[in-house]
């Protein structure tokens, strides 16, 4: 149900970012409680402003009420994905480039599920990241699709 709903609403929601010069992070379909949330993640270059998730949401929420896709009662929330962005596809590694970087795994890698550093280089099959382990610097290869879950990662 909720893959569904989040295709159906890509489908509707990629032309009105495309008319808006504005990127699609991620869609979320889920239940909170007793109540069901939609939430659509945009971006782009130099990040964007609470007028424009107010344009997308207002034509978005037009453009839903008009097909109807979802059963159930729902809030929409249309918002930017912050400063640890999700990188869900290639672009988004390739884009990420000499940011800092967390990653999830599937499976251990070396004995680690998780890693954390500076983004090197990315090949379409290869993520390699410099990690920092205390004094000295390790370079991590991590294959592709051993992925799990990334994100930009903000450091202090």
């Amino acid at each position: 149900m909720s893959n569904k709903v989040t295709e159906i609403v890509e489908a509707q929601v990629l032309p009105i970012l495309e008319d808006l010069n504005l990127e699609l992070v991620d869609i979320e379909y889920l239940k909170e409680g007793k109540n069901w949330f939609l939430r659509v993640f945009i971006d782009k270059e130099g990040g964007i402003d609470i007028d424009e998730c107010g344009a997308v949401s207002e034509r978005l929420s037009e453009k839903l009420d008009e097909t109807d896709p979802i059963p159930y009662n729902y809030f929409l929330e249309v918002s930017s994905p912050g400063a640890e962005r999700p990188l869900k596809k290639a672009a988004d590694f390739t884009k990420s480039i000499g940011k800092n970087v967390f990653i999830k795994t599937y499976e251990p890698l070396d004995g680690l599920k998780e890693f954390e550093g500076i983004l090197d280089a990315f090949d379409g099959e290869t993520v390699t990241i410099t990690m920092k382990i205390k004094t000295r610097n390790k370079t991590v290869e991590i294959p592709y699709e051993k992925v799990a879950k990334a994100r930009l990662a903000v450091t202090f």
